[in-house]
C-alpha cells in the first residue's frame, strides 16, 4: 500500500500577513510529524497540538497518520483562523476542535506535537500543562528550527519530565523528545504577579505574554505622554495589549474613560484580564485580529506599541495593518498615539493611513508621534475630496 501523501505548499497563512519570504510551513513541521509517526499510530485520538502555526502539524497528523478528534491550542487567533481556512481548502473539516491551554487540550493525550516558543516562561507554562493533565505516559515532540533552539529549552522540558532526548537534525531542525512526567512538578503558577511601585499596578503575566510582568522599556516612553492623549476622550483603545499595562495605566489615571483593550494573543488577553482584576479596575478585554470586531468611528484614542517582525522575520506588515485598523475605528479627529523602534521610521506610513502625524517626543531608542485621523473619503465623493 502507498504511502499516504499530503501537500503542504497548499497551506496559506491567510488571515496573516502573506509575503514571498513568508512561508506557513517549514522543514520543523514535516521533522515532527515523521518523528512522531509511530506515537500518533498507537493512540490516533489522543493527540494534542500546540502552537501550530497555520496548520501544518494539525492536518498533517490527520492525513498522514490517520489522526481523529485532535486538541489543539494556538496562541494568536490568525494562527486558529488560518487552520480553518486551511482545513476547508484541503477537505480535513471536523478533524480536530481548539481549545484554551489547559485540561480540555491535554486530558488523557497520549502524543503532544509542539511547536516550541522562543519565550522560556510559555514553554514552562505548557510543559507544566501537559505534565498535569495529559496521560502519564505522555511522549511531548517539540520541534523546530535549530538557529532558535537553546539548551535552557532542554533544562525547562527537565523540569517537568525525566527524559529528554534530541532527534538527529534534519533541514537545520531539530527535535526535542520529553517522556516521564515527575511526579513532584514545579509550584510556579500562572499567570505570575509582580507589584510594579512605578505604575503603582499589579501587573500579571502568563507565560507566553510579552515582556513578563516587566515593564518594557518603549511602554514606559509612551506612558510618559498619557496627560497629553486627547483630554476630551471618551472611549480609548490599548491595540495589541500585551499584559494590559496601559489599558490599565488609562483606566486608573481617567476613571471616567471607557477602556477597551485588544490583542490576537490568548496569553496576552488572559494577562490583561488578570492586570486589570487585580488592580480593580473596569477595562474591556477582546480577542480579535486587530479591530476587527470592532465597529467604524468607534474610538475617539487609540494606544499601540506594534511589533515589528512576524515571527522570526523582521517585516512591517503587522504594523501597516494594526495602522490600517486604527485608522477605520477613530472617529473624526481621533488620536493615535504609537510608539515604535526609532530606524523603523514609520511615520509616512501612519500618514498615509491615519492623517496628519507629528512627532511627540524622540530619544535615543524610541519615537512616539500622534496621528489624527481628519475622517475618510466617501466612496462616491472621491473626487470631490468630501469627507465623512
Amino acid at each position: 500500500m502507498a504511502a499516504p501523501v499530503f501537500d503542504f505548499e497548499r497551506l496559506r497563512r491567510f488571515p496573516d500577513v502573506e509575503a514571498e519570504n513568508l512561508f506557513a510551513v517549514d522543514a520543523s513541521d514535516r521533522l515532527l510529524l515523521d518523528e512522531a509517526a509511530d506515537s500518533i499510530a498507537s493512540a490516533p485520538d489522543r493527540v494534542a497540538v500546540i502552537g501550530d502555526r497555520y496548520g501544518a502539524l494539525t492536518l498533517g497528523a490527520a492525513a498522514l497518520h490517520n489522526a481523529f478528534d485532535i486538541r489543539v491550542h494556538q496562541d494568536p487567533l490568525s494562527g486558529e483562523l488560518a487552520l480553518g481556512h486551511n482545513a476547508a481548502l484541503v477537505g480535513l473539516d471536523g478533524t480536530f476542535v481548539s481549545h484554551p491551554l489547559g485540561e480540555a487540550l491535554l486530558a488523557g493525550a497520549r502524543t503532544v506535537l509542539l511547536q516550541l516558543p522562543r519565550n522560556l516562561a510559555e514553554l514552562d507554562e505548557i510543559a507544566a500543562a501537559i505534565a498535569r493533565h495529559a496521560d502519564p505516559e505522555v511522549r511531548v515532540f517539540a520541534g523546530g528550527r535549530i538557529k532558535h533552539l537553546t539548551p535552557a529549552m532542554n533544562e525547562v522540558l527537565g523540569r517537568h519530565f525525566s527524559s529528554v532526548t534530541a532527534s538527529l537534525a534534519r533541514q537545520k531542525s531539530r527535535v526535542l523528545v520529553a517522556r516521564g512526567v515527575h511526579e513532584q512538578a514545579p509550584d510556579t503558577v500562572y499567570p505570575l504577579r509582580e507589584f510594579n511601585d512605578e505604575l503603582g499596578l499589579w501587573v500579571c503575566a502568563h507565560g507566553g505574554a510579552f515582556s513578563g510582568t516587566k515593564l518594557d522599556i518603549g511602554t514606559r516612553y509612551l506612558l510618559g505622554f498619557l496627560r497629553e492623549m486627547k483630554p476630551d476622550a471618551v472611549t480609548a483603545v490599548d491595540l495589541g495589549c500585551g499584559t494590559g499595562i496601559l489599558a490599565c495605566a488609562l483606566a486608573k489615571s481617567r476613571p471616567g474613560l471607557a477602556v477597551l483593550a485588544s490583542d490576537q494573543s490568548a496569553a496576552a488577553v488572559a494577562s490583561t484580564r488578570a492586570t486589570a482584576e487585580a488592580n480593580g479596575l473596569p477595562v474591556t478585554v477582546v480577542r480579535d485580529v486587530g479591530l476587527s470586531s470592532q465597529p467604524d468611528d468607534c474610538a475617539d484614542l487609540i494606544l499601540l506599541n506594534p511589533p515589528f517582525h512576524v515571527g522570526s522575520a523582521v517585516h512591517a506588515g503587522v504594523a501597516l495593518a494594526l495602522f490600517d485598523e486604527a485608522a477605520r475605528v477613530l472617529k473624526p479627529g481621533g488620536e493615535l498615539w504609537t510608539v515604535f523602534n526609532s530606524h523603523l521610521r514609520y511615520r509616512p506610513a501612519l500618514t498615509r493611513a491615519v492623517g496628519p502625524t507629528r512627532l511627540a517626543g524622540q530619544n535615543p531608542k524610541f519615537t512616539v508621534t500622534v496621528s489624527t485621523f481628519e475622517g475618510r473619503l466617501d466612496q462616491d465623493d472621491d473626487r470631490r475630496g468630501s469627507v465623512r
